[in-house]
C-alpha cells in the first residue's frame, strides 16, 4: 500500500545445467551419516526423504521449468484467477455477503513496544496487508501492487490520496485480532477502502480506519479516469459503510520552517523502501512521531492520525519533519492545554482546573516536505491527536 505504487514485472531465473544436476546427484550418493549405531540405516532414511523432497519440487515445478530455468515469479506467488473463499495460508475469509474480507492475525512479539502493546506502525502494516488479501482473495489481482488485470492493461496504478486511523486501544502482544476490510466509491473516479480490527476473544473495537484512492498513469504519473472495464471489475465490490464517518474533512493547514519542531537530514533507509523502490507510506509517521517531545510519547499515546500525501519519496530523497502544537497550544473554546498556563480569561486556575486539563486530547500538525534541491515541495501532511495514557486492562466479555 505505498503511497505511489506502480506494478513491476519481475523474470527470475534459477537455471542449471545437465552437468549440475549430475554433480548434485554425486554430492547426495556420497553423503555420510555420522552415527554410533545404525548407520546405513539411518542414511538410507535420510537419502530417502531428500529424494522424496526432490520429487516433490519436481512435480510442482516440472510445469515451469524449460531447460532447467525457472522463469516465472507469478507462477511462483500462485496468484488466484478466480474468487477464493477461504485461505488457510493467510487465516482469511470473505464476509460481508462475498464482498468483505476478515483477516486473523496474533500480535507478535516483534509487532511491539516497551508498553507491549502493537505500536503504530505495526498496526498500519497490517492495514496494508489486509486490503493486499483481499485484492488476492477477489481473484482481480493483475501484475501489481493491488493493481486489477484491467488496470494493468490500462497501465493504471493506485495511489492513496488521504488515510485516517483512529485507535481507542491497542492490541497487546499475543493477543488475536479479526482486521476487517471492504472498498466503496468515493467519488467518480476514486475508491474508497475502510477497516476494523477488533478482539476475537471478546468483540471490543480497536481501531478503525479509512482511506481514500486514486488512479495514476503509470507512465506519466498523471491522475487519471476510471475505465470502465476497471470499473465493471471493482464496483461490485462496493459496500455503502463507512468505519468512519467524515462529514466534512478537515483541512491540515501547511506549515512553515517557524514550526516549533523540526528534524531535518533524514533519509530513507533500505529498509523503508518498497517493492518498488519507494518509500512505503507506513514510514512516514515515523519521521513524524519523532518530531514529537520525549515527555508526551512518555504519558500519551496516539488515538488519531490523518495523512494527506502529495507525492512520491524516493531513496534519493532528503527529507525535512516540521510540527506545531494545534493553535500554539489552545484549544477551540480558549483553554490553554500546556501545563505551564495557569490564566483563564484573567482569573487564576484552581488545581483541579489544572488537572481536568491533563485528560485534554493534544493536537499536532505536521508535514513531511523534501529538502536540498527540492525544498519545501510537499511530501505528506499530516495531524495527531494524543491521550494521556491509561492502564492496560482485560475487556470483559
Amino acid at each position: 500500500m505505498a503511497a505511489f505504487s506502480y506494478p513491476a514485472s519481475y523474470n527470475i531465473f534459477r537455471c542449471s545445467s545437465n552437468r549440475d544436476n549430475h554433480d548434485h546427484k554425486q554430492k547426495l550418493n556420497n553423503i555420510r551419516i555420522v552415527g554410533a549405531s545404525g548407520r546405513s540405516s539411518t542414511k538410507a532414511d535420510t537419502l530417502s526423504q531428500m529424494a522424496g523432497v526432490a520429487n516433490t519440487f519436481n512435480s510442482i515445478s516440472n510445469p515451469v521449468v524449460e531447460n532447467g530455468c525457472i522463469a516465472k515469479e507469478e507462477l511462483r506467488q500462485n496468484i488466484p484467477t478466480k474468487k477464493q473463499s477461504v485461505d488457510r495460508h493467510r487465516q482469511g475469509i470473505i464476509i460481508e455477503g462475498g464482498v468483505g474480507y476478515r483477516l486473523t492475525v496474533v500480535i507478535r512479539s516483534y509487532e511491539v513496544g516497551p508498553d507491549k502493546s502493537a505500536t503504530l506502525e505495526s498496526i498500519l502494516n497490517l492495514l496494508q496487508e489486509t486490503a493486499l488479501n483481499h485484492v488476492w482473495m477477489s481473484g482481480l489481482l493483475g501484475n501489481g501492487f493491488g493493481a486489477t488485470r484491467g488496470m494493468v492493461r490500462n497501465n493504471l496504478i493506485w495511489v492513496v490520496s488521504r488515510m485516517q486511523v483512529q485507535i481507542d486501544h491497542y492490541p497487546i502482544w499475543g493477543e488475536i485480532v479479526e482486521i476487517d476490510t471492504w472498498v466503496g466509491g468515493s467519488g467518480k473516479n476514486g475508491m474508497r477502502r475502510d477497516w476494523l480490527i477488533r478482539s476475537q476473544a471478546t468483540g471490543h473495537v480497536f481501531a478503525r480506519a479509512t482511506s481514500t484512492w486514486v488512479m495514476m498513469n503509470q507512465q506519466t504519473r498523471r491522475l487519471s479516469k476510471m475505465p470502465e472495464e476497471v470499473r465493471a471489475e471493482i464496483s461490485p465490490w462496493f459496500i455503502e459503510k463507512q468505519a468512519i464517518k467524515e462529514e466534512c474533512p478537515e483541512k491540515i493547514i501547511k506549515l512553515d520552517n517557524k514550526a516549533r519542531y523540526m528534524n531535518s537530514n533524514l533519509k530513507p533507509k533500505r529498509s523503508y523502501l518498497d517493492m518498488n523502490h519507494h518509500v512505503n507510506n507506513v514510514k512516514y509517521p515515523r519521521w513524524m512521531l519523532e518530531t514529537i517531545p520525549d515527555e508526551i510519547l512518555e504519558s500519551h499515546q496516539l488515538s488519531s492520525i490523518i495523512l494527506e500525501y502529495r507525492k512520491e519519496c524516493g531513496s534519493s530523497e532528503i527529507v525535512q519533519s516540521l510540527c506545531q502544537p494545534d493553535e500554539d497550544g489552545i484549544l477551540k473554546d480558549g483553554l490553554r492545554q500546556n501545563n505551564d498556563i495557569s490564566l483563564l480569561n484573567g482569573f487564576s486556575l484552581a488545581s483541579e482546573i489544572l488537572g481536568s486539563f491533563e485528560k485534554l486530547p493534544l493536537r499536532y500538525t505536521h508535514l513531511l516536505q523534501a529538502a536540498g534541491e527540492r525544498q519545501n515541495e510537499e511530501i505528506v501532511r499530516g495531524r495527531t491527536t494524543w491521550n494521556r495514557k491509561m492502564p492496560i486492562m482485560p475487556f470483559s466479555t
